[in-house]
């Protein structure tokens, strides 16, 4: 049950997004019936094909997480930073990739009821978004660089959505700790208002940090567990860690 609502909430928003694409790139087979019949059953098979891929996923993922843990010197101070930048398997891996980053755990902020359940989010009544908890060292990376990643690697104008998926668990939020990150976030998107680095608003929430509870093990390291043969993993999680070490190499730890 755990990953069969992870299934029907990714594949549907998937296959919405299939479908919108078929019928726009449709248009340019109008003219011959059966060009466009033969094109729709072919993207219909490929969204098919992911749906199973996705279920196959589920019955396999159920096993604990192989840690990836960096050791934390007694001797510097670390500092935490969490956000919400859709599903927290892509956030994940962006933020652990990062130099100075010693760790990064998906989990969930921003509701009030207790010990949050991957199937109690999901319902999108919670409260909760899925969300990445990040320790990281000052003095190696700063909070204004993490809050540049954070708006270069989702869009941030599009409420309750973060393609392909759908609903608040996916919004997108900077739960700030204190008045610091607070400032530096609204500064941060102010500048990228007037600079009009979007088409649309940015509808990004800052919100004071209450609680994060860590997700269930099988979500710890999931891409690192599965990097590869599933189909949400394929086509959403790889190309955007993929992005992320194309947008910002100078940042992407060595051996990555």
């Amino acid at each position: 049950m755990r990953n069969l609502q992870r299934i029907l909430s990714k594949t549907t928003s998937y296959t919405k997004t299939i479908i919108d694409f078929t019928t726009t790139i449709m248009k340019y087979f109008s003219r011959s019936t059966f060009l466009s019949s033969v094109f729709a059953l072919g993207i219909l098979l490929i969204s098919s094909i992911g749906c199973a891929s996705k279920q196959n996923e589920a019955r396999s993922s159920e096993v604990k997480a192989t840690e990836v843990k960096e050791v934390l010197d007694p001797n510097k101070t670390y500092e935490h930073a969490t956000f919400a930048l859709g599903c927290f398997w892509h956030s994940e891996e962006i933020f652990l990739e990062i130099k100075g980053v010693k760790d990064a755990l998906p989990g969930y902020s921003g509701g009030a009821e207790e010990n949050p359940s991957y199937e109690m989010v999901s319902t999108g009544n919670t409260g909760y978004a899925e969300s990445v908890d990040v320790t990281y060292d000052p003095s190696v990376i700063s909070y204004s660089k993490l809050l540049e990643v954070f708006f270069a690697e989702h869009d941030p104008t599009t409420p309750n959505y973060a393609a392909p998926d759908e609903g608040p668990q996916y919004r997108s939020v900077i739960f700030y700790r204190n008045d610091d990150q607070k400032k530096q976030a609204e500064a941060y998107i102010a500048k990228l208002t007037a600079s009009h680095k979007f088409s649309g608003p940015i509808i990004t929430q800052v919100s004071p940090f209450t609680k994060f509870y860590k997700a269930e093990d099988y979500h710890i390291r999931y891409f690192r567990n599965h990097p590869s043969g599933q189909s949400y993993i394929d086509h959403v999680t790889k190309p955007e860690v993929e992005k992320f070490r194309k947008d910002f190499p100078e940042l992407v730890k060595a051996g990555l």
